[in-house]
């Protein structure tokens, strides 16, 4: 059985990566095991030239895998096949309690819409994805939204929320 899966979503420069750092403190704080997938830009790059592992990769590696006492990573070259969908990536994220999602907005899962001053965008997304079921934001105007609003410092109110929406059971 998968895991329950709660998404952060909104505009370039609203504050996702700081959202998501703050809730998953939060979660840890409070017991719970959480796995996190982010959707990156297209040409991101976590390997470097010099590195053993890029160095098998740029000879023709498909797949690459490092692994330590501590950790493993796997990297997987796509080449001209298509990108990975949520669905796909979502065993990757191992056994945990949440699984904590960054973008991937068009994909149907319950996601929290942050909303910052300073956006790239003050358009809200909530209109256009159903799946939005709150709001994190720091615009009093936004205080007026039809689905629950947070002060996007709020994180132990929105880790409530989360909980109860997912009817998430205390570690």
């Amino acid at each position: 059985m998968s895991p329950p899966i709660f998404g952060v979503v909104g505009w370039k420069n609203s504050g996702k990566t700081t959202l998501m750092g703050n809730l998953i403190h939060e979660f840890t704080n409070r017991g719970f095991s959480i796995s996190v997938i982010k959707h990156a830009h297209e040409k991101f790059e976590i390997d470097h030239p010099g590195r053993d592992s890029f160095r098998m990769r740029e000879a023709g590696a498909r797949q690459v895998m490092l692994s330590s006492p501590r950790r493993f990573a796997l990297m997987r070259e796509l080449g001209d096949l298509p990108e990975l969908t949520l669905d796909e990536l979502l065993p990757y994220a191992g056994s945990c309690d949440l699984v904590l999602v960054e973008g991937y907005k068009r994909e149907a899962y319950p996601k929290i819409e942050i909303r910052r001053e300073g956006a790239a965008s003050r358009e809200a997304l909530s209109a256009e994805f159903p799946e939005v079921v709150a709001i994190a934001s720091d615009r009093p105007e936004d205080e007026t939204e039809p689905l629950p609003v947070f002060h996007i410092d709020a994180i132990e109110r929105i880790v409530d929320f989360i909980i109860t929406t997912l009817g998430l059971k205390r570690p």
